[in-house]
């Protein structure tokens, strides 16, 4: 099924910002842990989602790797997509570019063919039923043995044909320089894969730059702290680097004070394409209908935000054309005052 407009009444959506380990809700968590007998702090429903309430940085770490443990075959990481695309469509969405992050789960012993195989099983079955049109990102992190991330940027591109379009790299920021590995994004766009790590969210617009030179980023995920530097704000207006930016995480994590001291305007009005996505829904209490709704409360056009996206996704051209032409065919709000 090719990506199709949501229902009348909802706004179509891309998301380009999302950790697949991060959506997984307390249903799924249960139903994956009872399937590989594993035991988690509570046996329900409601004693999880209890356990999912976000409370700071740490205790999103803890939940993240209780999460993240659970999954241990292919069909857990098919699941997972399969589940998140349902939760998306829902909210409009025609596209995603799903994060997984593959070294952890290589380090406790699962196969790469495994994962994998079994994140785009999840692509491929999701388009089939909700039509929705999801694209891979494996990411990386900051302090992995570059000789790992240069075998991971391998491993993902054998799996191009199956919808897997870009490597990524995350963690804590200034960690170590990017400059490490810029063999493997070097290996990965020589295998036809685009470049998006995270930078400008921890650290400062120093790490955008570095990211920018080091690996050759197609897009940003977050980067909104490069709005401290009006000359890389208009450096990435001027060359057209989309910055994948989260609200909710950003106020989650402290990185942002307030929703009115949020960059996301000031960036928008200075030019630079800026797409909106959730992060990590689950752990931060969110989802992409709540992500929109924030827009207005921000002074942001909701079809800015779409436009941007789609000039900065990375899949094939036809995928492009199709979400392109939802976003020219739907009636988008007139901005307020107009």
């Amino acid at each position: 099924m090719e990506s199709q407009p949501p229902s009348s009444g909802v706004l179509p959506k891309i998301e380009l910002h999302v950790h697949l380990e991060g959506t997984i809700r307390a249903h799924t968590l249960l139903a994956i842990a009872r399937r590989n007998d594993l035991p988690l702090p509570a046996d329900t429903v409601q004693g999880l989602a209890e356990l999912y309430e976000f409370r700071d940085f740490g205790h999103f770490l803890q939940v993240w790797r209780l999460t993240t443990n659970c999954l241990r075959t292919a069909e857990d990481f098919r699941q997972v997509v399969v589940d998140y695309a349902a939760e998306a469509a829902s909210h409009g969405a025609v596209y995603i570019e799903g994060i997984f992050s593959p070294a952890e789960r290589i380090m406790t012993g699962v196969s790469w063919d495994a994962l994998f195989h079994g994140y785009c099983d999840g692509a491929q079955q999701a388009e089939e039923d909700y039509g929705v049109a999801i694209r891979l990102t494996p990411e990386l992190y900051w302090g992995i043995d570059p000789e790992f991330a240069v075998e991971g940027a391998r491993r993902a591109i054998a799996f191009r044909d199956r919808g897997v379009v870009g490597l990524g790299i995350g963690g804590e920021e200034g960690k170590c320089p990017p400059e490490l590995y810029a063999t493997a994004f070097a290996v990965a766009r020589d295998g036809g894969l685009g470049s998006v790590p995270h930078a400008g969210e921890g650290a400062g617009p120093e790490s955008v730059r570095a990211t920018l030179e080091s690996l050759g980023a197609n897009r940003i995920r977050h980067g909104i702290r490069a709005v401290e530097d009006p000359s890389l704000v208009s450096e990435l207006a001027d060359r057209g680097v989309v910055l994948d930016v989260c609200p909710t995480s950003n106020l989650r994590t402290q990185v942002v004070a307030s929703l009115d001291q949020h960059p996301l305007p000031a960036l928008i009005d200075a030019g630079v394409g800026c797409s909106v996505s959730t992060d990590d829904p689950a752990m931060f209490g969110t989802d992409l209908g709540r992500e929109y709704d924030l827009l207005p409360r921000m002074g942001v056009e909701p079809r800015l935000v779409y436009q941007a996206a789609a000039s900065g996704v990375l899949c094939d051209d036809a995928t492009r054309r199709r979400i392109t032409e939802i976003g020219e065919q739907t009636a988008w709000p007139a901005p307020a005052g107009s």
